[in-house]
């Protein structure tokens, strides 16, 4: 599933190739049929993206609301839009350019107290201006949960994914079965602090790069990481492999239906 910083890109480059822009709307695929009826021939004028959730603001306070979830692809273009292929859920269409939603899981026209509803029951956003990391501090003092898991829970901190989490957790050497309650404040502040420098930087460059320069692959002499996520890390889909600190091998384990990734050493 895309972590946050994808979903920014993707409300970033929205409103590049729309903002402004009446668009017309379609559901070749159908089963989106009454909402792009709805839709089609507004003028979207903002887009945001809150953790996972990306909304088109139109006017006539309309929100289309896309949760791209596992399956969910957004592709563009200029100029006019190919022949449909596939199943698409949404296309969008203006004088220049085009947009095909495909398989999210949740494609949908919001009301403006849905909206309101969707952002209250998400943690704060790193990525956000607005967020409010007392919030999530609050949730995760008062809880014997593995702070993994809550750092996971979309509902105390919304956008981060597997990948931020088990870096965010490594480069703050804490492992990720640590309860909630015996998180310092400090340690919530530093991680909070890490967690917005790592997702603006994977906002800039569209990868999650994780990895400080004296443990980059130049710095160390190693070969590059080679992986369908892009990026260097320390113990992402890393077990087995030796720490580039120092050297363990990273342990893997589950909590729940995840995958964990820690350095037994360096996460005391």
């Amino acid at each position: 599933m895309p972590e946050g910083h994808t979903i920014h890109r993707l409300a970033a480059r929205h409103a590049e190739l729309f903002a402004g822009d009446k668009v017309l709307a379609a559901s070749p695929q159908g089963r989106f049929a009454e909402g792009a009826a709805l839709l089609s021939g507004s003028v979207l004028e903002a887009t945001e993206a809150y953790g996972k959730h990306l909304l088109h603001h139109y006017a006539g306070e309309r929100t289309l609301h896309v949760h791209l979830g596992l399956y969910g692809k957004v592709t563009d273009g200029d100029g006019e839009p190919p022949e449909p292929v596939g199943q698409i859920r949404l296309r969008l269409v203006s004088d220049r350019h085009w947009l095909d939603l495909r398989g999210p899981t949740a494609c949908e026209l919001l009301t403006l107290p849905e909206v309101a509803a969707l952002r209250a029951r998400l943690g704060p956003d790193p990525l956000r201006a607005d967020a409010d990391p007392e919030r999530a501090y609050d949730r995760i003092r008062r809880s014997a949960t593995p702070l993994a898991s809550l750092l996971l829970d979309q509902s105390v901190v919304a956008g981060t994914g597997l990948i931020f989490v088990m870096e965010a957790l490594f480069r703050a050497g804490l492992p990720p079965r640590l309860p909630g309650r015996e998180l310092s404040r400090a340690a919530w502040d530093a991680i909070w602090a890490d967690l917005v420098e790592l997702m603006t930087l994977a906002v800039a460059v569209g990868r999650i790069d994780t990895v400080r320069a004296a443990h980059l692959p130049e710095a160390m002499g190693r070969p590059a990481r080679v992986d369908r996520h892009g990026g260097e890390v320390y113990v992402y889909r890393r077990a087995a492999q030796p720490c580039h600190v120092c050297g363990t091998a990273v342990s893997r384990g589950t909590l729940g239906a995840r995958n964990l990734y820690w350095c037994s050493t360096c996460q005391m």
